[in-house]
């Protein structure tokens, strides 16, 4: 296999996934792709895996170059995890221009007119990405880590309906800790299965394992209290009161799902999530600097260890016809929801194995929920448009269609301020 990291350079993406790879004896005698077009952090990447590969002495290439075309050759699966710098700084922008302007959204990544921004930044990258891989190594499979998810992938399906891809996100393994401490069960003790958009989910079904017994009345009973009182990053006072009235468990945290809901300011742990995005910010930035030391001393081969991420499982699921089950992929409809439009990008579990992703079938998502995500199917939409056509005109409407927005005015102003100071990232016609 040749397996293109796309978005290398970005340190803690590209070492944790080579070191997963490295640890999989299926893809013993592949080669290992590096690509940025960050050429120092790239070669930083590219040093430290190479002493990973020495050290370990297994059975692995390794190669690095700033050019997309020659990296993508005979490539076989592809994983992009890009963003558009300075990745942070933008997205504070895209949070506290709308707040200046009354627009109460909870955080600025992936939903509400934060979230158009995020897309009309990253997604035409992407897409130029996708037509180099059209064009070079169209049967290869694309696993893009990329946000915001639903918008990227959707992005992909409609202007290159013929490539394999499949989105992945961790926030689904991340959440499920959450809920063995809430049912006081370790992870092999229950099974539960959600569905939804990304970062836009609920677990539709959880189980005990031994009896077969439904665990969602436990859910409901202890989750509010654990949830409401939970000592961790991001926030989830939002999420208890939404379990609390809706009796659904988003599988995320407030600055997620909340981000989508017009109310969710309201109940949201907003403190705690501006906390989580300086941390994370801070971290990134004193991640990178650490990790550039001890790559430079020569001592890189320790950093590249496994992660936790779905992608080479997956591709090891494939090359084996495994057929097992991934927990949470974004995946086009096709069938598994009913009652979303069946060209929408939805997340859901899925089977993996020669054939690709198969998404497992719902069959109605519930009715007091879906409503949520059919407005941010018809909002995607004009995002696309507005990307596909370089329209100011359409980005407009998207924002106007957004739940959070209240006034035609309000709409006008954060689209021309956050216009004018992102408009060296943002490719549209702004006469």
């Amino acid at each position: 296999q040749k397996i293109v990291l796309i978005g290398a350079g970005s340190l803690t993406f590209g070492m944790g996934t080579v070191g997963t790879i490295l640890e999989s004896e299926v893809l013993q005698g592949s080669t290992i792709s590096l690509h940025d077009i960050n050429a120092e952090s790239l070669e930083l990447v590219h040093k430290a895996c190479e002493a990973a590969i020495d050290k370990k002495k297994v059975d692995f290439r390794v190669e690095s170059t700033i050019d997309r075309v020659k990296a993508l050759k005979d490539a076989t699966f592809i994983i992009n995890s890009i963003e558009i710098a300075p990745r942070f700084e933008l997205l504070d922008l895209d949070y506290i221009i709308p707040i200046q302007h009354g627009c109460k959204q909870v955080s600025g990544e992936n939903g509400g007119s934060a979230g158009l921004f995020h897309s009309l930044r990253v997604i035409p990258p992407i897409l130029d990405i996708c037509e180099d891989i059209d064009k070079v190594c169209p049967d290869a499979l694309i696993l893009n880590y990329s946000n915001p998810m639903t918008r990227v992938c959707q992005a992909i399906y409609r202007k290159f309906p013929h490539l394999k891809f499949v989105g992945l996100c961790h926030e689904w393994y991340h959440f499920m800790l959450m809920v063995s401490k809430i049912l006081g069960k370790n992870l092999n003790e229950f099974e539960a299965r959600g569905y939804g958009l990304n970062h836009f989910g609920v677990i539709t079904e959880c189980k005990y394992k031994d009896s077969e017994m439904d665990a969602y009345p436990d859910l409901r009973e202890k989750g509010p209290h654990y949830l409401n009182n939970i000592k961790s990053y991001d926030g989830f006072k939002f999420i208890a009161f939404f379990l609390e009235k809706y009796g659904y468990l988003p599988y995320t945290t407030d600055s997620h799902y909340g981000e989508y809901i017009p109310w969710a300011w309201e109940k949201a742990d907003i403190p705690a999530i501006r906390q989580f995005w300086k941390s994370y910010g801070d971290l990134m930035i004193n991640s990178y600097e650490k990790i550039k030391r001890i790559i430079n001393k020569g001592r890189g081969a320790k950093l590249v260890k496994p992660d936790t991420e779905a992608a080479i499982p997956i591709i090891e699921g494939i090359i084996k016809d495994s057929n097992y089950v991934e927990a949470s992929v974004n995946i086009p409809n096709q069938g598994i929801i009913t009652n979303l439009p069946q060209d929408l990008v939805i997340e859901c579990p899925a089977v993996i194995n020669k054939e690709g992703i198969n998404g497992i079938k719902l069959g109605e998502y519930p009715k007091e929920l879906v409503g949520y995500l059919q407005t941010q199917a018809s909002i995607i939409d004009l995002v696309l448009e507005s990307i596909f056509l370089e329209s100011k005109d359409m980005a407009l409407k998207a924002i106007l269609l957004d739940p959070l927005i209240s006034t035609y005015g309000q709409a006008k102003r954060i689209l021309n301020d956050l216009l004018e100071m992102e408009k060296k990232y943002i490719q549209l016609n702004l006469k």
